[in-house]
């Protein structure tokens, strides 16, 4: 048995119909993902609540659990939480017999049962009880039996809150967690045999139960030599003379404890406690932090839930990544997975359900096992919700890593295809004033492949039925066609070559006579559809590249400068030259090519040939030229508007899609290079 969905209304953030949060679950192991505040504990919370948790604790529901639509509305009257469990095995049919509900799907009948939990507000004025008293109902319309205490004590979970005190959990003592653990394991209970003290001693104490060590254990107390003389001296030298002729006084020593088996076993297990130690055999503890004992935490309640024969097997964690290294993250998520896949001995899987704020677990995990929870609402990445193809699942299966991970938790997503943007553009966002940290944007370098695939993860399929994820995705990729004079300049054919037809050659770049009328716009068309739709967008380069249009639109100067410098990064290093030798030879450099009078197009080809034709670094390049217009703001020689009408419109755009719209620009008086005015339509 397991839950197959989720439905909550009106409690804390969730509200009621279409704004209801709604998640349907398969069985093993769901990880729920997303930034702070999008409802991921109010789902674990709300759980907690229909079906209780096995370490006796009881969440109560408070008057501010009931949602309230607006800051001077009123909240609403009752919260409704139902549960659909499926894949009901033969003993849970028999369990909850009365409270099933048959259905006929594709011409089967199929067992099912819904639980609905709803609690409402106290209308009664002048009542101390704010909330009134849960209902259990069941039923798939809520009308059917109200589930009782026993069949709820079935349904209990288990829960690891976050920042668990697990040595505390383990350590012994009243109500110790480890007690409950032990005492509902199938080792614990049944092996061994009980002890019989009218029986002789038993010849091998090892043959005896844990409860019969016990007895065993209290037996010997009261047969050891000492606790005899000393409960006859108290009989006979101080009971006996306040003792009445026919009413005398004795004293009995013995272990306390109580008569029933249950009871018994439970005071015995409460003295027992769990550590790590350095070796199997070895009988001292071991000094360990909370990462470790946490992981020792868990295992316990593991072996339970595997153990059992009975029960509903279900594992709820909040932030299982909790005082663990990365690297211990990943062997816990991977031996969940493992643990969700096993089959316990009823023929039931376990199923987990995690809460997480770590990238490294949401790298590791299948994508089809997360849930991504939004503005409270879940968006499931399983296969049928997503615009993800099958081969886009194992493509992001191969290379979703831990920093590309991050996109699960930013508020704004930029997707890169390299290096040098991925260096760049946080640094120009931040001088234009749109600090991606301060605005929640996780960029994300591809690395050349696969910039669809990753757009298509916060695009879902029945848009229309699911909602939209409403996390702005920006796409920034190069439109990769150069202008018809590039080639000789950046060293793609000699001087007096002609370009060779495509086909029959097997020339891999293209120049835009290879796109005559109006092809050119639909191939940026083309790649802007690729990878976009409801609130993902690309952003295709106005020219050529990131490093090209930079060089067109009006940071020609820079860019040359930041590509020689990377071109001497390497003695730069070695201290063989300095800075500014080698930016008095680029400044040179660059004049001369300015007072050539070249256009814009071929202007900015000469500046490009440095990345293709001499081989500077574009990731180093891109280094050198954040580094440039960083000193240049703080000296004053340039500010954010002068930047921003400095820049590829389409840079400006895809910064506002993630951060939030510009106010227009000014007119500006930007101090252009020679025969390089700022774009007129930014200026503007």
């Amino acid at each position: 048995m397991y839950i197959a969905e989720i439905r909550i209304e009106n409690f804390r953030l969730f509200g009621a119909g279409d704004q209801a949060f709604v998640l349907q679950l398969a069985p093993g192991l769901t990880a729920l993902v997303g930034q702070n505040d999008a409802g991921k504990t109010a789902v674990v919370d709300a759980l907690r609540l229909v079906l209780g948790t096995r370490d006796q604790e009881v969440p109560r529901v408070e008057a501010m659990d009931f949602h309230q639509p607006t800051p001077a509305g009123n909240p609403a009257d009752q919260i409704v939480i139902r549960l659909t469990f499926r894949g009901l095995t033969l003993a849970d049919r028999g369990a909850f017999a009365e409270f099933l509900t048959y259905e006929t799907i594709a011409g089967n009948t199929e067992t099912a049962m819904f639980l609905t939990w709803v609690a409402k507000r106290n209308a009664k004025e002048g009542s101390s009880r704010r909330v009134l008293p849960p209902e259990w109902r069941t039923g798939a319309k809520g009308d059917g039996p109200l589930l009782d205490v026993g069949a709820r004590s079935l349904l209990t979970a288990t829960y690891l809150r976050p920042l668990r005190d697990a040595e505390r959990a383990m350590s012994a003592g009243r109500g110790s967690r480890l007690s409950q653990i032990l005492q509902h394991t199938k080792e614990i209970r049944d092996t061994g045999n009980p002890f019989n003290k009218t029986a002789d001693a038993p010849v091998d104490a090892s043959t005896l139960s844990v409860l019969g060590l016990g007895d065993y254990a209290s037996h010997l107390f009261g047969e050891s030599e000492g606790i005899k003389q000393a409960r006859k001296r108290l009989n006979d030298e101080y009971l006996k003379p306040l003792s009445f002729a026919n009413d005398l006084l004795h004293a009995r020593i013995g272990v306390a404890g109580a008569q029933e088996d249950g009871l018994r076993l439970r005071q015995l297990l409460e003295k027992l406690e769990l550590a790590l130690t350095p070796a199997p055999d070895s009988e001292s503890a071991h000094s360990r932090g909370l990462g470790s004992n946490n992981l020792l935490f868990m295992a316990c309640e593991l072996l339970l839930l595997a153990a059992e024969s009975d029960g509903f097997p279900l594992l709820l964690i909040e932030e299982p990544e909790a005082h663990l290294h990365p690297q211990r993250q990943l062997r816990l998520m991977s031996f969940l997975q493992e643990q969700a896949e096993k089959k316990r001995s009823d023929g039931q899987h376990i199923q987990i359900i995690v809460t997480t704020h770590s990238p490294n677990l949401a790298s590791d995990l299948r994508l089809r096992n997360l849930v991504l929870i939004e503005g409270g609402r879940a968006f499931p990445m399983c296969e049928g919700k997503t615009k993800l193809s099958a081969s886009d699942y194992r493509f992001l299966e191969r290379f979703l890593d831990v920093t590309k991970a991050n996109l699960f938790f930013a508020r704004a997503v930029l997707v890169v295809e390299g290096d040098a943007e991925n260096i760049l553009l946080p640094v120009i966002a931040k001088l234009l004033g749109r600090d991606f940290h301060h605005h929640g944007v996780s960029v994300v370098n591809v690395g050349g492949v696969g910039l669809g695939r990753y757009a298509r993860v916060f695009m879902r399929e029945n848009e229309a039925q699911d909602g939209t994820i409403n996390t702005p995705v920006a796409c920034i990729t190069d439109l990769d066609v150069m202008p018809d004079n590039a080639p000789w300049i950046v060293g793609k054919l000699d001087e007096g070559q002609p370009i060779p037809p495509r086909p029959p050659s097997k020339r891999q770049w293209r120049v835009k006579a290879d796109f005559p009328g109006d092809e050119l716009n639909q191939r940026r068309a083309e790649r802007r559809e690729k990878a976009s739709g409801q609130r993902v967008e690309t952003f295709v380069a106005d020219e050529w590249t990131l490093e090209y249009d930079l060089a067109f639109h009006g940071l020609g100067k820079h860019v040359f400068r930041a590509a020689t410098l990377a071109l001497a990064d390497d003695r730069l290093n070695a201290a063989t030259t300095t800075r500014v030798v080698v930016l008095g030879d680029a400044d040179v450099a660059y004049q001369a090519l300015a007072d050539a009078g070249h256009d814009r197009t071929t202007l900015a080809s000469h500046v490009y040939a440095l990345f293709e034709a001499d081989g500077a670094s574009k990731a180093i390049g891109a280094q050198y030229l954040a580094e440039l217009l960083q000193q240049e703001i703080v000296d004053g020689a340039l500010n954010a508007e002068g930047l921003r009408a400095s820049l590829p419109p389409y840079v400006v755009a895809a910064i506002a899609h993630v951060t939030g719209p510009f106010p227009p620009l000014a007119a500006v008086d930007v101090e252009a290079a020679p025969n390089q005015p700022a774009n007129p339509e930014q200026v503007a």
